[in-house]
């Protein structure tokens, strides 16, 4: 069987190695290109001719999944699957596995930072020391995270690990889930309907997936809810946010500030892009999911639903 990996999961030559080479020992064959690329063409030769083909956040769209006529399983080192051609997987009934739960600590410890980068005016205050400033000359004045309602938008895993970090720091945490869930109700969750958590949060915090029903999930109607003493986390998925209006409030002070990890695209990020003119507004270029300590156990968790999958006891499995 060959399998091929198309592109880096950000281990070192060492791990991967090590994870990749029982494999060889099966009698499989194992492909690994050390570098990215988005051209189609490109992405169709390294997959074509494999019956499973890893990949990380790189897009790999129905075009290319449907002209590979031996794949049976997509292994992703990733949590979400927005960037994979669903439509093609089922036509050629494709098992898809992914590694949710290798950036829960990653992904919040950033909800919880780019928060108090917010509150506490970090980048500015680097800014004006940089260039001669004070804390008066700057305006630095910042507020602080204790006592503040956190509104958590999405109770999964990364969710309940984002409320459990706030209530460290004193905040109260409310929430907002379709399902609701007994464990992010232990780890002090009190559950609401989406408009009164908008309504009330000091902070909102979104960790929710990108779906059809999730597009612009926070719209212009939405952000109107919200404080103008509010501010607004994602680092979940950009389509989750109509991040046009997004810009419009904030320029307008409708909400006080915004941190924001994942956009319309992956970057770099087009100059006219709103988001980068807008005011109070911190940026970072999808980076929630990226640490050391994640991306190692991403690659375990991947090569373990690769195992699994060759023994024939598939886990990871999505249900798409």
């Amino acid at each position: 069987m060959k399998i091929s990996l198309l592109e880096p999961i950000g281990i070192d030559a060492e791990l991967m190695d090590k994870l990749s080479a029982p494999l060889k020992e099966m009698g499989h064959e194992f492909v690994y290109y050390n570098n990215k690329t988005t051209d189609k063409d490109e992405l169709l030769k390294r997959a074509c001719d494999s019956e499973i083909v890893m990949i990380a956040n790189n897009p790999l769209l129905d075009s290319v999944i449907e002209k590979c006529d031996k794949l049976k399983m997509l292994d992703v080192a990733f949590t979400g699957i927005d960037h994979v051609g669903q439509t093609a997987c089922k036509a050629k009934d494709v098992m898809i596995c992914n590694a949710a739960g290798y950036s829960n600590e990653t992904v919040s410890e950033l909800a919880v930072g780019m928060a108090i980068a917010v509150l506490r005016k970090i980048a500015e205050g680097d800014k004006a020391v940089r260039n001669g400033g004070t804390l008066a000359s700057a305006g630095l004045m910042g507020t602080e995270l204790n006592t503040k309602t956190v509104g958590i938008i999405g109770t999964g895993r990364i969710g309940i690990m984002t409320a459990k970090l706030f209530k460290a720091f004193g905040c109260k945490v409310i929430g907002y889930s379709r399902t609701k869930k007994p464990e992010a109700v232990e780890a002090g969750i009190e559950y609401m309907e989406l408009d009164d958590v908008l309504k009330t949060s000091d902070i909102v915090s979104l960790h929710i997936p990108a779906t059809a029903e999730t597009k612009q999930f926070i719209n212009k109607e939405k952000i109107a809810l919200m404080k103008k003493s509010a501010i607004l986390i994602n680092c979940a998925r950009g389509a989750v946010v109509d991040n046009t209006a997004l810009a419009e409030a904030l320029n307008v002070g409708d909400i006080a500030g915004a941190a924001i990890d994942v956009f319309d695209m992956e970057p770099p990020i087009p100059v006219d892009y709103p988001l980068l003119s807008a005011k109070n507004t911190l940026l970072t270029p999808h980076v929630a999911f990226a640490s050391k300590e994640s991306m190692i156990r991403r690659a375990n968790i991947v090569f373990d639903n690769l195992y699994a999958y060759l023994e024939g006891k598939p886990i990871n499995v999505v249900k798409y």
